[in-house]
């Protein structure tokens, strides 16, 4: 028979200076659902592993870590060291000095958001980004939401609901998270007509299917994927052609939504908004946290009486972006304008970083740290966009016992690294590691080698 008499009541451990220190900290609720939890557990090891009765400070002690446990955000920053420049998993692109200050102005006080003050009554918080992305795309309206997949089933369902959209079969794809491009078409109550076939689409079967009448065409640009060998598809002027023919709207899903040209910069030409635009499509979707370098966010740009239908939808109102999203596009949208987002939007400085400089920043970190080698590599883009296209860099390399056990050590630092394991070796792309980031990026290393290796200088392997 399990004997708890020797365990201390709640009341006597909460009289403690350690229970007092932690009501101090967290709050006495929380404290009194640890030290009742910590009791709970100590009573179950006494059941069912025949422990002896733990001391009070033991309990306590086990209390401090739930109470800790409870509250550490599961949410934290991360230093990127894997060359993936738009890493979905680690939060897409990082956003500018501006569009941080932007979010904080805006989210220390009031604003705006809803308010003009030229008239001193309510505004619309659809018109704090509409103006950037005008003058920027050509475009005649615009309109910002959560994410692309939401700006896709909004237009959807506020131009297409019951009615037909012509869509390509070599279109039909699955993003991230198992999200697909047929199911959000059917969510919105649109009715899929499929055209082609998966490796080739003529324009004569866009053709064939408007005869048949149709509310929509719609593109899917496959960012994240390629189809090669025997393959056709349609131009999209020639599909705006066709529709705008039978008084069709045409409707662009570009999704990584750049507004620089790729190619300048060593990549494969990405379709850019603009472009979309001048070719006639009526209505452009993209998102704001890949290739354009700010927050999550669905962009819609396009004719102004489209837009219009997409606003006064109601689920606009439950896709509409907030107060923080609008502060930073708009600031990150003012990169471009100014003809500085190659300096200023963190992605285009990493994917315009150079050899020469990567290899310097390679070379500091092997010097600061006296042990490792650099290698020739290369980085990716990442984030559903430019599939296949990689970038070349320079690699610091660790060659370790264990490099994956390593790497959960890497993981463990706060801030945690990200690195990769290439030729059983654990490299780290300075690529996509933040100059302010550095310092902590090698103790983070300093902290690894010395766990892997207590016995041995810290300097060394």
């Amino acid at each position: 028979m399990s004997d708890f008499r020797g365990l201390p009541s709640v009341d006597q451990l909460l009289r403690t200076s350690q229970a007092e220190e932690m009501t101090a900290a967290y709050g006495r609720s929380l404290t009194l659902d640890a030290l009742r939890a910590a009791l709970d557990e100590t009573r179950e090891r006494i059941k069912t592993q025949a422990i002896e009765t733990p001391d009070q400070q033991a309990i306590l002690a086990s209390a401090g870590r739930m109470l800790e446990a409870w509250v550490r955000p599961s949410l934290v920053r991360v230093i990127n060291a894997s060359g993936v420049v738009l890493h979905t998993n680690l939060g897409r692109a990082p956003l500018s000095r501006a569009a941080l200050q932007a979010i904080r102005d805006t989210s220390e006080g009031y604003s705006t958001l809803e308010y003009d003050l030229e008239k001193g009554a309510r505004g619309s918080r659809s018109v704090h980004a509409e103006a950037l992305l005008r003058r920027l795309t050509g475009a005649e309206a615009a309109l910002v939401v959560n994410n692309n997949a939401a700006a896709l089933l909004l237009c959807l369902s506020a131009l297409a609901r019951s009615k037909r959209v012509v869509i390509a079969r070599s279109q039909l794809v699955e993003v991230g998270g198992g999200f697909r491009i047929p199911d959000v078409m059917r969510q919105s109550g649109a009715r899929l007509v499929e055209v082609g076939t998966t490796n080739r689409v003529h324009l004569r079967d866009y053709e064939d299917a408007l005869e048949e009448g149709v509310a929509l065409v719609l593109r899917a640009h496959h960012s994240n994927f390629k189809i090669i060998g025997f393959t056709t598809e349609a131009d999209l002027g020639e599909i705006v052609e066709a529709a705008h023919r039978r008084d069709v709207p045409v409707l662009d899903d570009l999704g990584s939504g750049a507004l620089l040209d790729t190619a300048a910069y060593g990549l494969a030409h990405e379709p850019t908004v603009q472009e979309s635009l001048a070719s006639g499509a009526d209505l452009v979707c993209f998102s704001g946290d890949k290739l354009l370098g700010g927050p999550q966010a669905g962009i819609i740009v396009g004719k102004a009486g489209l837009i219009e239908k997409v606003k006064k939808h109601p689920l606009a109102r439950a896709v509409r972006a907030d107060k923080l999203c609008l502060a930073a596009l708009s600031a990150t949208l003012v990169h471009y304008l100014k003809g500085e987002a190659a300096a200023e939007v963190p992605i285009w400085r990493m994917i315009s970083a150079g050899l020469e400089g990567l290899g310097a920043r390679a070379a500091r970190w092997q010097e600061a740290l006296g042990c490792g080698s650099l290698l020739e590599g290369r980085s990716t883009v990442g984030g559903g966009s430019l599939p296949e296209e990689t970038l070349p860099t320079i690699l610091y390399a660790l060659e370790v016992p264990q490099p994956n056990r390593f790497l959960r050590l890497l993981r463990a630092c706060e801030p945690a690294v990200i690195a990769r394991v290439q030729d059983e070796r654990v490299v780290f792309d300075p690529r996509t590691v933040l100059p302010e980031q550095e310092e902590a990026l090698l103790d983070a290393i300093r902290n690894a080698i010395y766990q892997v290796r207590p016995n041995l200088h810290r300097g060394t392997l």
